[in-house]
């Protein structure tokens, strides 16, 4: 695997907890081994010198869609991300408000201004919120790297079918935390 550093972004999606009656992102939800992972992705990209972006949750109360599927979750103001993972003043939060990081968000408008053709993508849910990001970085033409131990599956479906969905209709690569490390460090 070759990533270009001056032309790929890290998207972590959703790597957040709740606050208050949220109990979709409720901390005992995410096991340590992934929000490590995911911590560890992101300071793997900041060494390296990759934008990383944010796209979390941000819903409104009795007009987002998605809170009729799932309950009240992921409320605008009312979360954090993992307290594991070290921000840095360059980095980005998008706030969406349907699975997708790209849907009526300006996350396209940002990738693009960064330069970026690349995406490295990380968080949860995969089968969902992953997926559908990946899915319209697809569409919009970007390549896209999943950190499969950086993801995790826990609403529906399975891990192993969301990265199989993302290989093949995709063209995703897959890698774990310490492959993106090496290669990043190389």
């Amino acid at each position: 695997m070759q990533i270009d550093k001056n032309k790929t972004a890290l998207l972590v999606i959703d790597a957040i907890e709740a606050t208050g009656d949220d109990t979709l992102y409720d901390p005992e939800t995410t096991t340590g081994a992934y929000r490590a992972a995911v911590a560890r992705s992101v300071a793997a990209c900041h060494a390296a010198g990759i934008p990383v972006i944010f796209c979390n949750d941000a819903h409104v109360p009795g007009l987002d869609r998605e809170l009729e599927l799932w309950g009240e979750h992921g409320i605008a103001g009312a979360m954090r991300i993992f307290p594991e993972i070290e921000r840095a003043d360059s980095d980005i939060v998008i706030p969406k408000r349907r699975y997708s990081g790209f849907f009526q968000t300006d996350l396209d408008l940002t990738l693009r201004e960064l330069g970026a053709t690349c995406v490295i993508a990380v968080g949860a849910d995969t089968n969902i919120c992953v997926l559908h990001t990946l899915a319209d970085a697809y569409f919009l033409n970007y390549d896209s790297i999943v950190v499969t131990d950086a993801t995790m599956t826990f609403l529906c479906g399975t891990q192993e079918g969301a990265l199989e969905h993302c290989e093949k209709c995709y063209g995703s690569a897959l890698c774990t935390v310490a492959e993106l490390e090496a290669v990043l460090s190389a």
